[in-house]
């Protein structure tokens, strides 16, 4: 009877060890480009936005929202009519994708099903509406103007505006962490702001030293961390209740993007000088540089397909002409057909 009660016990022993090995050989996968796509077509670019439920990767295009498949970099649709467009918020409970337009101060409401345009709501007091982002708690969707430097407040159930809420400066990327909170970059003051979506005002504004423009900005929900990607090539992690930094991370140069992975625990963080930065997090105030992936110039902005564990950037090749009389900076024209889709997950 011992020597069988040692058996089993030996035998569940190596069983863990084994499933304890998987999940290192799991955590320590690389990753990499497994494809790149031509995608073509007119237009830069600027926030991409996936839809697992279509498998369907929406990406603005300046005058227009491209659609496209990542799993074959096959164009699926188009949604025309977005002047200026910068983001796309998905709000799947509601059958609809919110696209935020710089240049006539509106935001589209696109049906999902079908992606023809319902209508556009008018944001009359907020100027160039760029990141948006929903939130699902209060069905909430928010626009954020960075050129009057506030955020229009949208009821996503009734395509209504309620609110335009005056902010600190000028706002960048937004996260929204289900409980009826938003939280945005505030690239010109370096802050960090707090805004309840239920009584549409700002609650808290937290200064983030040592960050220089935070541009992207990621959370993860259940230990209530911000990821805040800054452009002088650091990462905060900041405590979303006290505005506490609790971390801070090396990263690339011209960061645009942050998003977070919560099943591996990963934030991710996409650069222009062609490098995503990859943290994982092993607790809530634990976290490291685990790679830095090698992308291409320019991919600044990226979505996360969190079933599969793939993230999406898209990138152009331009030609450099002398800069214009009076400028300094050179001239830059996007090479017809370069417009190109990567794909970056485990080898």
């Amino acid at each position: 009877m011992f020597k069988q009660a040692h058996k089993i016990s030996t035998l569940i022993a190596s069983a863990g060890a084994l499933l304890a090995g998987m999940a290192g050989s799991a955590a320590a996968a690389e990753l990499q480009v497994l494809q790149r796509y031509p995608l073509g077509g007119e237009g830069g670019w600027d926030y991409l936005s996936y839809e697992p439920q279509s498998h369907r990767l929406f990406i603005s295009r300046g005058q227009h929202v491209q659609v496209v498949d990542p799993r074959s970099g096959a164009q699926v649709g188009d949604i025309p009519d977005t002047p200026g467009v910068h983001g796309i918020a998905l709000a799947a409970d509601q059958g609809k994708a919110f696209i935020s337009n710089g240049r006539d101060n509106s935001v589209s409401v696109v049906a999902l099903a079908s992606l023809t345009t319902l209508h556009k709501i008018p944001t009359p007091a907020g100027e160039n509406p760029d990141f948006i982002a929903y939130d699902e708690s209060t069905q909430r969707v928010v626009a954020f103007n960075g050129r009057t430097h506030n955020a229009s407040v949208i009821d996503a159930k009734a395509d209504k505006l309620l609110a335009t809420v005056e902010l600190a400066g000028k706002p960048e990327a937004g996260v929204a962490d289900g409980r009826g909170q938003m939280f945005v970059d505030i690239e010109d003051k370096n802050v960090l702001q707090s805004i309840d979506l239920k009584t549409q005002a700002v609650t808290a504004t937290w200064p983030l030293a040592g960050c220089d423009e935070p541009s992207g900005l990621a959370m993860d929900r259940a230990t209530r961390r911000l990821f805040v990607g800054c452009h002088n090539k650091t990462l905060l992690v900041v405590d979303a209740d006290s505005g506490k930094t609790v971390a801070r991370l090396d990263i690339g140069d011209g960061v645009d993007a942050n998003v977070f992975d919560a099943e591996r625990k990963l934030a991710f963080s996409s650069q222009g000088d062609g490098t995503l930065s990859v943290i994982q997090e092993s607790a809530a105030d634990r976290f490291a540089l685990k790679q830095t992936v090698p992308t291409a110039r320019g991919a600044r902005t990226m979505a996360l397909n969190a079933v599969d564990h793939q993230v999406y950037l898209v990138t152009a090749e331009f030609d450099e002409q002398p800069p214009a009389a009076g400028q300094t900076r050179p001239r830059r024209t996007m090479k017809p057909g370069s417009f190109t889709l990567l794909v970056v997950g485990e080898k």
